[in-house]
């Protein structure tokens, strides 16, 4: 239900009036902050977007779904072999965080935020990106190109694909898994902060995720970086005529980098004041 706010502004504002309701400071200033690339030029295009999504009967929820579909058919790309598949998965996943920025504007501009477009958020994130993880398994397998056909062998990329995929998952549930222990608890809402987040830096952990931030591989396993990573490596697979070893090596590194990245992160929320009682208030 709109807001009588929402109901007195305009059907077709201008650029100025949606980055004012749809980018308020501290949205933009929120501790778990932005995508690199919302930050670098995603967050300057999506209210030339949500400005043409406004006078339509699109809601935001709507605009989430189309968020989701984009970010499947990103992972569906990338079953085509070669560069053009790494190249169309690597649009869409960009068209895909496009519209993940318009839907809270138009939001926020229509006053129809809640939890239905926040299930709807989170859904599409850990679907889109566990899909990304799985096709790159088949797609190191070169089962859907037709480029291996003995079951010895692409069997096991396949496997590491959905090794991957689950991990990843569970990768990104730990921050859900805080939020549902924090009440379960009877604690509050976790604030949106970095200090909220924070390790003791004279902690071994806080030194380790110190040097940790100097080469933040956990940013590969979102699913810009997934297909930005996928797109570099078939331009390196092409050019050494190695397109199915390039991404099998690919497939290989990133199974087994993210099993760190996955007990950091689950050490550093148990080092960090998200789960202490102290934070009631």
């Amino acid at each position: 239900m709109g807001d009588t706010t929402s109901s007195r502004r305009p059907g077709r504002p201008s650029l100025a009036q949606v980055r004012a309701v749809g980018q308020p400071p501290e949205v933009l200033a929120r501790g778990s902050a932005e995508h690199w690339t919302g930050d670098l030029y995603l967050r300057r295009l999506s209210p030339h977007l949500t400005r043409l999504l406004i006078p339509t009967p699109v809601t935001a929820n709507g605009v989430t779904v189309l968020m989701m579909v984009a970010g499947w058919a990103a992972a569906g790309a990338l079953l085509l072999p070669g560069l053009w598949g790494a190249l169309l998965g690597a649009l869409l996943a960009q068209l895909q965080m496009l519209l993940d920025c318009s839907d809270g504007e138009v939001a926020r501009w229509k006053g129809l935020s809640g939890p239905v477009g926040v299930f709807l958020d989170k859904v599409g994130h850990y679907t889109v990106e566990g899909a990304i993880a799985l096709v790159l398994g088949w797609r190191a397998a070169g089962i859907v190109a037709g480029q291996e056909q003995d079951p010895a062998t692409w069997w096991r990329y396949a496997f590491l694909g959905a090794l991957l995929a689950a991990v990843l998952v569970l990768n990104k549930a730990l921050n859900e898994m805080v939020h549902a222990s924090r009440a379960s608890a009877g604690l509050g809402p976790l604030p949106d902060t970095a200090a909220s987040r924070a390790v003791p830096p004279r902690t071994l952990l806080g030194r380790v995720r110190r040097v940790a931030g100097l080469l933040p591989l956990h940013r590969m396993f979102h699913s810009i970086e997934m297909t930005l990573v996928t797109l570099a490596v078939a331009v390196l697979g092409l050019l050494l005529g190695e397109e199915l070893a390039a991404a099998r090596v690919q497939l290989v590194v990133m199974t087994v980098l993210i099993v760190p990245v996955t007990v950091g992160h689950a050490l550093a929320i148990l080092s960090s004041p998200r789960l202490a009682r102290e934070d009631a208030s």
